[in-house]
């Protein structure tokens, strides 16, 4: 009956390749992808983040992350304190600040 179905034959322990150099190797390779497409760019975003927070000064129209346009009446240590019509204020914190605008953009609009 072995005519139509060959026989199977198992095959001796295969001997072991590379070795844990090559695993090592791998692994670092791995991280300095992950360092460089996903870490580094994202500690760069953040850097500037920090750094158009702490230069936020009163008088300055800002975005806040909702989408709200405004103008700095107030600064606190946590809070900014912003106009966004005649005569109504509301206060945001520092972070939810998304971008500063060129002075003008509230006139313009």
């Amino acid at each position: 009956m072995s005519f139509f179905i060959s026989d199977a034959m198992a095959e001796g322990a295969a001997a072991p390749q590379g070795g844990g150099l090559q695993l090592i190797i791998m692994m670092a390779i791995f991280f300095g992808i992950m360092y460089f497409m996903i870490i580094r760019p994202q500690q760069k975003r953040a850097k500037e983040h920090r750094e158009l927070i702490s230069s936020i000064s009163k008088g300055d129209e800002i975005v806040a992350g909702g989408g709200i346009l405004g103008k700095v009446v107030n600064l606190g240590d946590n809070f900014i304190e912003m106009s966004v019509a005649e005569g109504s204020t509301i206060k945001v914190q520092r972070q939810a600040v998304s971008a500063v605008m060129p002075k003008g953009t509230m006139k313009s609009l």
